[in-house]
């Protein structure tokens, strides 16, 4: 038998997204199933920062637009004001690898600084850790406030796409008794002659 790997990465990552409240008049799913290797690549770097959260905080700041640009002046996919992007090194902000590599890193830091506690995380990253500092906790600002709520909606929704769109299933194919061609993700039976390559 042969055993091959595929990645059902796409498929449930983009139900999730299109399913979600952050599923605008654009095409969530498709937007971010372009980025999410992008996402992958750069989470892998920063131990302890979850693709889905970076895909929720892009879902919730820009909707995957890349070019989007904040009322307050935040911008790219991760919505990075100017000194932030600057502060990380992020030199194009609405060059996608640039602006969530910065993004990442300050995401990063964040949970560094709060550990435990994602709601400090994102109230930091949505109204800055001055203000995170002032309130002793969530700063009693509405935006704010509505801002972390609808992130950890989003992570609850698409952690679980997320996951399994990083995950490899194992694909079987062999011929049964009869000499039918079987392809499934599940085991042949044991008489069946397969053997799995090395």
């Amino acid at each position: 038998m042969k055993a091959t790997r595929g990645i059902l990465a796409g498929a449930a990552l983009c139900a999730a997204l299109a399913a979600s409240a952050h599923a605008q008049v654009v095409n969530i799913g498709a937007l971010s199933a372009r980025y999410d290797p992008i996402i992958r690549k750069i989470a892998a770097r920063y131990a302890g920062v979850d693709p889905a959260l970076i895909h929720s905080i892009i879902a919730v700041e820009s909707a995957y637009d890349r070019f989007a640009i904040s009322d307050k002046g935040a911008q790219g996919l991760m919505q990075l004001m100017p000194e932030t992007a600057r502060d990380y090194g992020v030199k194009d902000v609405f060059n996608a690898s640039d602006n969530i590599e910065g993004g990442v890193k300050f995401l990063k830091d964040l949970l560094t600084a709060y550990p435990d506690r994602l709601d400090l995380v994102l109230a930091a990253y949505n109204a800055g850790r001055s203000a995170v500092t002032k309130y002793n906790g969530v700063p009693p600002y509405p935006e704010t406030q509505r801002y972390v709520n609808k992130v950890v909606q989003a992570k609850s929704t698409l952690g679980p796409a997320v996951a399994a769109a990083g995950r490899k299933t194992l694909i079987y194919s062999y011929r049964d008794s009869e000499g039918k061609l079987r392809v499934t993700n599940i085991p042949p039976p044991p008489d069946a002659g397969v053997q799995l390559p090395r």
